[in-house]
């Protein structure tokens, strides 16, 4: 019998003093108090979500609605935080567990907030919409971006504040970091000043057609900190470094307001002058009267005798389309063609033969096209 007392003096010891000196009972109920407002945690949500959305309902914005949306999943972590608290009240710690249990609430409370925030930037950042008329679109979500990452940063030093740890000692030893590893990124930090001016200058925006010689020519679909991506016409992806796009120069074909026609036009020698004054009327009267070219004064337009080459009376014909889209411009190129063609033939001449279109790789770009026409063959040679 003595022993069987014995027995129950052990086990009503363990029960009060079971962990750190707090009997089972309390850490028992704590934890029933932490799981009840895990249970009720989706319920709260639901009902806490919905009043809100009572509210948003009646404003004639839609930022009230998406904000409320996206700040669902932190609000539904608030009776985490609840739990612990009221779970670790009832446990009445003292000491350096009461200290741990301190800090470890109110980083919960800290990593709420601030994930709160985080999430209500991109809401919120339909106010900064308005900046687009000042700002790139690029530029805008750079900026969104950078108030994202300094919420995480203040929340993260936060939380290290509240554990002890000095925040200051260890930006200064990181400063000191820093200068090594700018000398050796110092590329990466020319592609970020390099990014940054592309987009303060605007030269060009997601979805524009640009060139760079010798680099790339395709679609720009994002402008990174570092690169941005250009996919190419054969939908391959091409990485270029920020400093490329703005040390060198680039063509942004999306802002070009019309396109351009530069063909030289050679006729055979036996032309008469009063030929050559039908084929250049009635060329020029074809691009004036045809919607599909732009006119003067908006845009020069010349249609001229321009020389005699070795084989041929040239005839000049510079002028623009109003459309910029490639398909539609060489569908025009096409039909002008057929009428450059029935043109010279109802004259009752002919162009000159045989020709040759040489092509020199550094020929410059604002050389005229040698025209040829169509239904024809000619010799070309490529040196």
């Amino acid at each position: 019998m003595e022993s069987w007392k014995t027995f129950w003096g052990v086990v009503v010891n363990v029960w009060e003093h079971g962990l750190y000196g707090i009997d089972i009972g309390r850490i028992t109920v704590a934890v029933l108090i932490f799981l009840g407002f895990l249970i009720i945690r989706r319920l709260f949500s639901r009902i806490l979500v919905h009043r809100i959305g009572l509210l948003t309902r009646k404003t004639s914005t839609p930022l009230d609605d998406k904000a409320l949306g996206v700040i669902q999943k932190p609000v539904s972590f608030i009776p985490v935080v609840m739990g612990a608290y009221f779970a670790m009240e009832h446990l009445n710690l003292s000491g350096n567990p009461e200290i741990f249990a301190d800090r470890l609430v109110r980083s919960l409370i800290v990593f709420v907030i601030f994930w709160g925030l985080v999430r209500l930037v991109q809401p919120l950042s339909m106010l900064l919409r308005g900046l687009e008329k000042v700002l790139s679109t690029s530029m805008v979500e750079w900026f969104i971006k950078a108030v994202r990452i300094a919420f995480i940063f203040i929340g993260g030093a936060t939380i290290l504040e509240i554990w002890g740890i000095k925040v200051g000692p260890i930006i200064a030893g990181l400063g000191l970091v820093g200068v090594a590893v700018a000398l050796g990124a110092q590329d990466l930090f020319k592609n970020l000043i390099a990014g940054i001016l592309v987009l303060v200058e605007k030269r060009f925006h997601p979805g524009d057609w640009i060139l760079v010689k010798g680099v790339v020519e395709g679609t720009v679909e994002t402008i990174g900190f570092r690169s941005t991506v250009v996919r190419r016409f054969d939908k391959a992806p091409v990485y270029v470094p920020n400093s490329k796009l703005s040390d060198d120069s680039l063509i942004n074909y999306s802002a070009m307001t019309h396109r351009r026609i530069y063909w030289i036009i050679g006729v055979e020698y036996r032309t008469t002058v009063e030929q050559l004054r039908i084929i250049r009327d009635r060329i020029e009267a074809y691009v004036i009267e045809s919607e599909a070219f732009a006119h003067p004064p908006e845009v020069p337009t010349f249609v001229r005798i321009d020389r005699f080459s070795h084989s041929s009376i040239d005839i000049m014909l510079y002028c623009f389309t109003r459309t910029t889209v490639w398909g539609e411009w060489l569908e025009i190129k096409e039909q002008l063609a057929y009428r450059i063609k029935q043109i010279v033939e109802e004259a009752g001449t002919g162009f000159a033969f045989p020709s040759q279109s040489v092509y020199v790789e550094s020929l410059p770009n604002e050389a005229p096209e040698v025209f040829v026409p169509p239904e024809k063959q000619t010799t070309k040679t490529a040196l």
